[in-house]
């Protein structure tokens, strides 16, 4: 297996900004502006729905790596032979508001699925924010023995701030960050940390062991394109400020 080269290098620098269209974003003008505004704000790569016509289209309009996301194993398949560079089990938040729970053994099963029918294709798996965080580290800890090749925290949707301004940004990351903490502490490979982060969490979530960061709705939700790539560049230069964990692992 070989990751691209562009998103090794970043997660290696512990630089990488992975853009967030949604697994259930198939609104091919809204993903356009996404993705468009990812490459021109300086994104690492951008993760879309696994949907075989979606991935073609984006291939012709960034040069970025594309992630695709599903809880199907079965849609990456397709999505791959379209172009996708590398694959995504997660974005949870869209079935926690259904009441669907991901639980430990459903997320192996779903891994080893789809390392059977991709086993060379790069690989990413969130882990469910709502397991303890010793769990979450159990689990990432058996999602690298069977293959895996980057981790992806979340907890966004679970946090309720109560505070305006800095402090309740800090309260919405906590969930993502200190999920980063304890996972990055027990695997080697990279931890992309996600899901409710802005400017100012995303050198706490390096600072927390992650090689990279997700950011969905904090640009997916903004309305034109040029808001769009300014929210992006900000974050990308979040992320130069930045320093990994050396000093608290």
């Amino acid at each position: 297996m070989t990751m691209h080269p562009q998103l090794q290098t970043a997660l290696a620098q512990h630089k990488a900004l992975k853009v967030i269209s949604g697994l259930s974003n198939f609104d091919a003008t809204n993903v356009t502006a996404i993705v468009k505004a990812a490459q021109a704000g300086g994104a690492t790569f951008v993760d879309i729905a696994a949907d075989e016509a979606l991935v073609r289209h984006v291939r012709q309009l960034i040069d970025l790596p594309i992630c695709v996301s599903a809880v199907k194993p079965t849609l990456f398949v397709e999505a791959v032979k379209a172009g996708a560079d590398l694959i995504e089990i997660g974005n949870f938040d869209a079935f926690y508001a259904q009441g669907r729970r991901f639980e430990a053994e459903e997320i192996l099963a779903l891994t080893k699925k789809t390392r059977f029918l991709l086993p060379e294709t790069t690989l990413s798996v969130t882990v469910p924010h709502i397991l303890p965080f010793d769990e979450q580290a159990q689990l990432a800890e058996r999602l690298v023995e069977l293959g895996v090749d980057i981790i992806q925290t979340e907890g966004g949707t679970s946090s309720k701030p109560t505070h305006a301004g800095t402090l309740g940004l800090i309260e919405k990351a906590a969930p993502t960050l200190a999920a980063a903490y304890s996972i990055s502490d027990a695997v080697s490979i990279p931890v992309l940390c996600a899901s409710g982060l802005s400017s100012v969490t995303i050198p706490m979530a390096i600072a927390a062991g992650a090689s990279g960061v997700g950011v969905g709705s904090a640009i997916n939700r903004l309305s034109d394109e040029v808001a769009m790539v300014a929210a992006v560049r900000s974050l990308v230069e979040a992320l130069a400020t930045t320093s990994p964990a050396t000093n608290i692992s």
